[in-house]
């Protein structure tokens, strides 16, 4: 089997199966492994055609473009660095994305300020910051009804999760710990 070159990653299901995208190794970009990917988008399967993705800490892109690969409606991608959000935008033009926008932003400044509504938010960012713990009382204000959150975290306690969110399914592959959780808005008829 031929091995990719460090940065590189591969789009795993969909319209752009096999394409490679390129990310920012050299700055600590740890994009979500393959295998974990396709756990998530098994997870997803029944949901993610037509859905509004929200792919925060977006680091090397690869869920939010994986997820438009599959049939997402639209999908932002909200990463405060500049070589990753350039490396981001450059995978989205190659592919000729539609729907498709790069936020160089502060994830907690972007939910502060955003008045959109996803149906699936994608939450991996760099570990042992505390950051799910930050962003996770915030996030509800940006998620449609009946969401779907995914979690990815290392090894170790998972995050603590505030009321009204619920642990759907949870896995561990490798040094990856990783979840996928609703928030049930208060109208919500479970």
């Amino acid at each position: 089997m031929k091995r990719r070159g460090e940065g590189k990653l591969r789009v795993i299901g969909g319209e752009w199966r096999s394409r490679v995208i390129e990310f920012d190794a050299a700055n600590g970009v740890r994009p979500t492994p393959d295998r974990v990917r396709q756990t998530l988008f098994d997870w997803l399967a029944p949901r993610i055609d037509g859905a509004r993705c929200l792919d925060l800490f977006a680091g090397s892109g690869a869920l939010g473009i994986e997820a438009l690969s599959r049939g997402a409606a639209s999908c932002c991608f909200v990463e405060d660095g500049h070589r990753q959000a350039t490396a981001i935008r450059t995978a989205l033009s190659l592919f000729k994305a539609q729907h498709a926008e790069v936020m160089e932003l502060d994830a907690l400044y972007y939910l502060a300020q955003t008045w959109h509504r996803f149906d699936i938010v994608f939450l991996d960012p760099p570990y042992d910051k505390g950051l799910l713990e930050r962003v996770l009382p915030e996030l509800p204000k940006a998620l449609a009804p009946y969401n779907r959150i995914y979690l990815e975290w290392s090894p170790g306690k998972p995050p603590a999760l505030p009321e009204r969110f619920e642990l759907l399914r949870e896995k561990k592959a490798g040094q990856v710990c990783s979840a996928l959780a609703t928030y049930h808005h208060p109208a919500e008829k479970a």
